[in-house]
């Protein structure tokens, strides 16, 4: 079966009546047939833009929480679609997008879509230690670790620029 063929057939297998489903899609933003994980991670923006009044520690909490259950959702939805890391799970873009946008040093837009850029650069590239967890770690964990570990680079990279920019 052709390569296309059998993401289709996992695609098929999602059902949005599932909570886990529903929140791996990024509430359906991941089956965007452009970009999806481009589409989810600016997905992911309305509802930090609510975290973000939040106190820190809270929000760090829900990041922390939102980790922990993404890790099994994740793991659990692409088990349910035969798939490793389905381009339509997009939860992990959303944990990256969420840990990336807490150091911008600003609130406009412009540092958001500073952190966007930041963010999907290095989830697309990959260039090490982002690539090295996404080859070696495996299951749930293994789709989340490589966006977590972007999004903490690029929140670093935002810091320094706000650092020394502003």
């Amino acid at each position: 079966m052709h390569k296309t063929r059998v993401l289709d057939v996992a695609k098929a297998r999602l059902r949005m009546s599932n909570p886990w489903h529903l929140l791996a899609t990024g509430f359906g933003s991941g089956l965007s047939p452009w970009m999806p994980g481009t589409v989810g991670s600016l997905a992911a923006i309305p509802f930090w833009y609510f975290m973000n009044m939040l106190p820190s520690d809270l929000y760090s909490l829900l990041v922390l929480l939102g980790i922990s259950i993404g890790v099994y959702l994740c793991h659990r939805t692409a088990k349910d679609m035969g798939v490793h890391d389905h381009g339509s799970i997009v939860w992990d873009e959303f944990i990256g997008m969420w840990i990336t946008l807490m150091a911008i040093p600003a609130l406009s837009w412009q540092w958001v879509l500073a952190g966007f850029v930041i963010f999907r650069l290095f989830d697309i590239w990959k260039p090490w230690p982002i690539r090295w967890f996404d080859k070696n770690v495996h299951g749930g964990m293994g789709i989340m670790v490589d966006d977590i570990v972007a999004g903490i680079i690029s929140a670093a990279i935002l810091y320094l620029m706000g650092h020394y920019w502003l």
